[in-house]
C-alpha cells in the first residue's frame, strides 16, 4: 500500500504507543515522516525502524519549539497531534500544578500543533487530533485529563468550520483504553493506590470499553489512515471514537 507517496507527515508523541504505530504504518504507506517529542533515545529508536522516519526533539508545551519545528519542515500535508499525557487523583486532592500539566500537554500542545501545522499545510491536507473517549465522556479520579481531553474535541469542531471553505480537514480520534505505555502506567499507578494485583488492574480498565477488551494502537491508526487516504475530505470536524461502541 503506497496511497500516501510524496506526501509528508508531522506526528507528535511518534517514539511510543499510538504515536510510533502510526509512524511505521504512514511510512509503509509511502509518506514521508518526521516524528518529534520530548526524549531523543525512543525517537531515535523508532527512526531506524524505517528509513523514511526522521526524528526531531520538540517539546509540544513550548510554543517556540512548535514554531522552530514547523519551519524547519517547511510544506506538510499531514499534522497528527499525539502527544499527551495522563495522571489521577481525586479532584479534591488535585493540585494546580497536575491541573495545568494536563492541560498544557493535552490540550495546549494540541493547539500548538495545529496552528502551527495548519501554517504550513498544504492544499489536501489533514490535520489530526488524537483525543480520547474522555474527550466525549467523564472519568473519575482523571478530571484533569477528561477537561482537556473535551477541549481538543471544541478545539477541533471549532477548527473544522474555520477551514471549511479549503482544500483541508480536521478531525478528532477518540481511543477508548488503549493498549499502550500510557496505560501500562495507568495500571501501575491502579496497583500503587488500591492494592490490586496488574491483573485486576488491567481487568478494571478493559472493563470500560464496551468491548470489555483493550482498543489496539493499529485500530487507531486504521481509521488515521482512512482520514489521510482517498475519498475522506467530506469527514471535518469530527470525534470518532474508537472504543467498541461509545457514543
Amino acid at each position: 500500500m503506497s496511497h500516501l507517496k510524496g506526501r509528508r507527515a508531522v506526528i507528535t508523541g511518534g517514539g511510543s504507543g499510538i504515536g510510533a504505530d502510526m509512524a511505521l504504518a504512514f511510512a509503509e504507506a509511502g509518506a514521508e515522516v518526521t516524528i518529534s517529542g520530548r526524549r531523543r533515545e525512543p525517537l531515535e529508536a523508532m527512526a531506524k525502524r524505517h528509513p523514511a522516519i526522521t526524528a526531531e526533539v520538540a517539546d509540544v508545551t513550548s510554543e517556540a519549539d512548535m514554531t522552530a519545528l514547523f519551519e524547519r519542515l517547511g510544506e506538510v500535508d499531514i499534522v497528527i497531534a499525539n502527544a499527551g499525557a495522563a495522571e489521577s487523583a481525586p479532584l479534591a486532592r488535585t493540585e494546580l500544578e497536575q491541573w495545568q500539566r494536563m492541560l498544557d500537554v493535552n490540550l495546549t500542545g494540541v493547539f500548538l500543533t495545529l496552528r502551527e501545522g495548519l501554517k504550513h499545510l498544504r492544499d489536501g491536507g489533514r490535520l489530526i487530533a488524537v483525543a480520547s473517549t474522555a474527550g466525549l465522556k467523564g472519568y473519575a479520579y482523571v478530571a484533569p485529563y477528561c477537561a482537556a481531553k473535551h477541549g481538543v474535541v471544541g478545539l477541533v469542531r471549532a477548527l473544522a468550520q474555520e477551514i471549511a471553505g479549503r482544500d483541508v480537514t480536521v478531525n478528532a480520534l477518540c481511543p477508548g483504553f488503549t493498549e499502550t505505555p500510557l496505560l501500562e502506567a495507568s495500571v501501575a499507578t491502579i496497583v500503587a493506590k488500591t492494592g490490586q494485583s496488574p491483573k485486576q488492574a488491567r481487568a478494571h480498565l478493559q472493563s470500560t470499553n464496551p468491548t470489555g477488551r483493550l482498543i489496539q494502537p493499529a485500530e487507531v491508526t486504521a481509521t488515521a489512515l482512512w482520514l489521510c487516504g482517498p475519498h475522506s475530505g467530506a469527514i471535518n470536524g469530527q470525534a470518532i471514537s474508537i472504543s467498541g461502541g461509545e457514543a
